[in-house]
């Protein structure tokens, strides 16, 4: 069983996706800080200077508190601020990906044709030449 489990991480795809989680969650720090910091005061700005993420609903009579933090030390809140904050995330990071798996493909298409050129621009080698010949030689006679 312990041989089975050194094969099953040894296997590359369990690295790569060891890696793929890492920078993902380093990714999603990114976004969120992105939205928290930036995106949201801007909207807030243009919405006339609130803060999605304090707004909420109590769900308590015991909930006076103005922001989500106190409220949810109080009792129960529907804090739906904060869920459009996280829907406006994740937006944002699928557009990232979307992006970036974009100019993936497209690089990627640029190196598939310039390998295309490279391979019809360049002569057969001298051996697949020399064997040409002699197959035109023996057809011909």
């Amino acid at each position: 069983m312990l041989q089975e489990f050194k094969t099953f991480i040894a296997r590359g795809n369990v690295m790569d996706l060891a890696v793929g989680v890492i920078i993902g969650g380093a990714f999603g720090l990114i976004v969120s800080s992105l939205v928290e910091d930036i995106v949201m005061p801007i909207v807030g700005v243009i919405f006339g200077g609130f803060d999605f993420s304090n707004y909420f609903l109590p769900l308590s009579s015991n909930v006076t508190a103005s922001t989500l933090a106190a409220a949810r030390e109080q009792g129960a809140v529907f804090a739906y601020g904060n869920f459009i904050t996280v829907v406006i995330n994740f937006v944002i990071l699928a557009w990232i990906i979307f992006l970036m798996v974009k100019a993936v493909n497209t690089l990627r298409k640029s190196m598939e044709k310039e390998e295309q050129k490279a391979a019809e621009a360049a002569p057969p080698p001298a051996d697949v030449q020399l064997l040409t010949e002699i197959r035109d030689l023996l057809k011909s006679r």
